[in-house]
């Protein structure tokens, strides 16, 4: 049974706002991109790296002890917000997501994954974008819109020193770079990071995850979306 998206850019492999749903009997075939989209958008999970938090309400640093003394001082027990529990395989994505190991990205690749899960997007692999160069900084007059410029103190062979800081001749314009092709090889490679992540986390949710609703297909996003762009 194929997952049902609105405007998916692939079958199967995420949308913007996901419409997957937890079935009410049997299983629901998803990618794991959908998936995990479900899990963040639709049952609001968050990453939890700490196992003694989660059970006990300790932060790191701050004992058991310290905590019932301002209860105590309180004159209760807080006993937390109130949300309603969460879907077993969402709580399933978010344990293996949580886990995802140094090899893959570890902590980092965890919390990428998840904020772009909640917003519905991929990693910016910079698709068509091409190199440019501009000021630093720009400032506005009645004149129109100028680049901001500095006076220039380093000697050089454009301009001899008698002639640094004097009228136009000693000012600069400090320029940036971006689109280069550093920047965009950067992307992609944070991208396919991405991927492979996605890729170690669909085998956990095949393998070793015991989904009661949903059952991960091999769905996954492009590999290489930039190729053929």
């Amino acid at each position: 049974m194929a997952a049902d998206l609105a405007v998916p850019p692939e079958p199967g492999c995420g949308s913007r706002l996901t419409a997957v749903r937890a079935p009410r009997s049997g299983k629901l075939e998803v990618g794991v991109l959908d998936l995990i989209e479900w899990a963040f958008q639709r049952e609001k999970v968050s990453l939890d790296f700490n196992e003694i938090e989660r059970e006990t309400g300790a932060r790191p640093g701050i004992g058991v002890e310290y905590l019932m003394m301002q209860q105590a001082k309180l004159g209760c027990r807080v006993q937390g917000g109130g949300c309603s529990p969460r879907h077993h395989d969402a709580d399933m994505v978010a344990a293996s997501l949580a886990s995802l190991p140094d090899s893959q990205g570890g902590r980092r690749m965890a919390i990428e994954i998840a904020e772009l899960a909640r917003v519905g997007q991929r990693p910016d692999c910079m698709i068509g974008v091409r190199a440019s160069c501009g000021p630093v900084a720009w400032r506005g007059s009645r004149h129109g819109r100028f680049a901001v410029t500095e006076r220039c103190t380093e000697l050089g062979a454009r301009w001899p020193a008698s002639q640094l800081g004097t009228k136009a001749n000693g000012f600069w314009c400090r320029v940036s770079y971006a689109g280069s092709a550093r920047d965009v090889a950067a992307a992609r490679r944070r991208y396919l990071a991405w991927y492979g992540a996605l890729l170690h986390l669909r085998y956990v949710l095949q393998v070793a995850c015991p989904l009661t609703s949903f059952t991960v297909s091999q769905a996954m996003p492009a590999r290489n979306p930039w190729r053929g762009a």
